[in-house]
């Protein structure tokens, strides 16, 4: 009786699970695949991807791309983290990169890439992204695919409200997550909420080419943690936005003193209002020692430049600079829709999702319609400047953007879904689970005016079961949805590098026929470039030994040295003849502490090499660069110290002495 009863109980289980995965996907991972997904990521062999992607690393410190819609990795971009593939931060050149006000820094967590944009609009020219932990942010040519500047951001702490960008990327704004006592040092935590400040800061980009970054002003604000922002577009554009928790000034427990108010804030800053107050010279001049690093395209080399003081605004000096909007609980991120008019406060604690208009919130204003003042700033009045709300749309919001076709899609990072729901309305329309505890989200252009609205990609934490298990640490992930049609589509799973928290897409059309192919040698400015192998030396210089390198398919000219002797610092100035795209030549030599070069054609790099030992030490080429690749080798010879040899050296039948 009890098999017969167990094999009816297993028979309807069966049927219940077959009917489960044939029912279209209602908690079916497979159902969720429509049948031409496959079709819908396929990019030929020889073919190009619609989209670049940009994907913050995280705790990699480093920015990938990848293509949409394959999910195919195109390259790790260095950044803030040192990168032993392309000895980016160990050759001579990039090193300055990481130098801080405290000190060589080759680590940090990046969180937020960010496209430049003209007209509220994406247009290819840079991407930005933060610097969490050391509060840093850097620049991305994407001529190149390099970072060429990183600007250190002074009395900040938990960079994480950046570096998004205003609409004509006049400003990277900047806030600080961790209030600090700015104005003090010594000073104990029990006294965070009288002596703990946050700090604003807009960093200024240049139209041109090169796009320098400034410190132009920073805001002296009320010690809150300020976690996210936007800026405003259209009728909006003069405004950026912050999300903003912990205004109970908790120091310790977070996760409960810090959930304590009913609401928490969205700081809206009037920054043309700061502009006129900077003009006005209402600003005080506080000491702030920061680096400004910039890396050189002629010479191919970085410098930093230090900086001793910021400009500083206080809102209670400064009437009409800030206000506070009243939002829900710990809001996460704050995201502005193309049309510039909604304001989205992502309250991680709220059941719903509130939407605040900028039209009502300047009639707010206007009208004074204020609950009162915290340090001078304005709290506008909750009913005056809330648009609407989606009522109870998932668990856990995180992060909204937009496709342009009227429609918000959020992250429910509890509920493990993404929700579509239309502006205006505060309908909801479909959600998708996503297996995984959502981060945030990403649509090519979605938070821009003009998106492209075609995919979406969502951020995830927490990613069991979706790959082969590969020990206590699994991959981090990205999935990619069709959001062209009425419902959402899930095509791909990608594994990714670090851990992604927020992305940038781009069309490619926008980016791949400015891409730079090689630098040119005729522009190296290089100060130990050489341009032609009859030029190509070793030169003593007391103790140091500079050695004027060339390579080219397939050698290194000279490819033997000798008279090194112990106790010489060797620097290897390597240049690459090639002109031709995609042929970078490596170096590396035995016993070095550091890591190889990858040099790019007609680019010039160094290493330096302290040897330890006398002997012989091979050199060579790191890149497969022809088929003679395994030919392109040399050697140093290093003689005892008191040794009473000259430095020659030599390609072929040629040799050469010197000093």
């Amino acid at each position: 009786m009890k098999t017969k009863l167990f094999l009816i109980l297993a028979l309807a289980l069966s049927i219940v699970l077959t009917g489960c995965d044939s029912d279209g996907g209602k908690g079916s991972k497979a159902g969720m695949i429509g049948s031409n997904a496959a079709e819908k990521v396929y990019v030929a062999p020889g073919e190009h991807d619609e989209f670049y992607a940009f994907l913050s690393g995280g705790f990699s410190g480093q920015v990938s791309v990848y293509g949409l819609p394959s999910g195919r990795l195109f390259k790790v971009i260095p950044v803030f983290s040192q990168d032993g593939e392309k000895g980016y931060g160990y050759n001579e050149e990039t090193k300055p990169m990481l130098e801080t006000s405290h000190g060589f820094v080759p680590w940090d967590d990046s969180h937020h890439p960010e496209l430049s944009q003209t007209d509220g609009v994406p247009d290819g020219r840079f991407l930005f992204i933060n610097g969490n932990n050391t509060p840093r942010i850097a620049k991305i040519d994407l001529r190149t695919f390099e970072t060429t500047e990183i600007i250190e951001i002074p009395n900040s702490a938990g960079n994480h409200s950046s570096p998004f960008t205003t609409e004509n990327s006049e400003y990277l704004v900047a806030g600080t997550r961790f209030s600090i006592p700015i104005t003090e040092t010594d000073v104990s935590v029990k006294e965070y909420a009288e002596k703990f400040q946050g700090m604003l800061t807009f960093v200024s980009v240049s139209p041109d080419e090169v796009g320098d970054m400034e410190i132009d002003f920073q805001i002296l604000m009320p010690g809150f943690d300020y976690d996210l922002a936007h800026s405003g577009k259209g009728p909006s554009h003069g405004w950026t936005f912050f999300t903003t928790y912990n205004t109970e000034k908790a120091s310790t427990m977070k996760e409960v003193n810090a959930s304590q108010n009913d609401k928490d804030f969205i700081a809206a800053v009037n920054w043309k209002k700061a502009q006129e107050y900077i003009k006005a010279g209402k600003f005080h001049t506080m000491p702030s020692n920061y680096l400004n690093n910039e890396y050189s395209d002629h010479t191919h080399m970085a410098t930093s430049k230090k900086m001793t003081s910021t400009r500083v605004l206080i809102p209670s000096e400064c009437p009409g600079l800030v206000y506070y909007l009243p939002t829900p609980k710990s809001p996460h991120g704050v995201d502005v829709d193309p049309s510039g008019e909604y304001i989205v406060g992502n309250g991680k604690l709220s059941a719903d999702l509130t939407v605040h208009s900028y039209s009502k919130m300047i009639k707010a204003i206007e009208a004074k319609a204020f609950e009162k003042e915290i340090d001078g700033i304005p709290v506008l009045k909750y009913d005056q400047v809330v648009a609407g709300v989606v009522e109870k749309p998932g668990l856990g919001p995180l992060h909204t953007e937009f496709d342009g076709k009227g429609f918000a899609y959020t992250t429910f990072f509890i509920s493990s879904e993404v929700v579509k729901w239309k502006l205006g309305t505060w309908e909801i329309v479909d959600r998708i689970p996503s297996y995984y505890s959502v981060g945030h989200l990403m649509i090519p252009g979605g938070d821009s005016r003009k998106p492209w609205g075609k995919y979406l990609v969502s951020l995830n934490k927490i990613t069991k079961d979706r790959y082969l298990p590969t020990g206590p640490e699994l991959a981090h992930s990205a999935q990619l949805y069709d959001i062209s049609g009425d419902k959402m589509e899930l095509l791909l799973d990608f594994p990714t590098i670090g851990e992604p928290h927020y992305a940038q897409a781009i069309a490619a059309d926008v980016i791949k026929d400015k891409s730079l192919k090689y630098y040119k040698l005729d522009d190296n400015k290089h100060p130990y470039a050489v341009k032609n192998e009859k030029d190509t030396r070793v030169e003593r210089k007391g103790n140091e030994v500079h050695v004027y390198l060339t390579t080219i398919r397939s050698h290194f000219s000279p490819d033997w040295i000798e008279g090194v002797k112990l106790g010489d610092v060797v620097y290897f100035h390597l240049t690459n003849l090639e002109q031709d795209w995609d042929v970078p030549h490596g170096f590396a030599i035995k016993g070095a502490n550091n890591a190889e070069l990858l040099v790019m054609p007609g680019q010039t790099e160094t290493l330096k090499w302290i040897p330890k030992s006398v002997g012989m030490f091979p050199m060579y080429c790191t890149d497969f660069c022809s088929a003679l690749h395994q030919e392109m080798q040399g050697y140093v010879r290093v003689h005892p110290a008191n040794a009473n040899v000259k430095l020659s050296w030599g390609l072929g039948e040629n040799e050469t002495q010197g000093k």
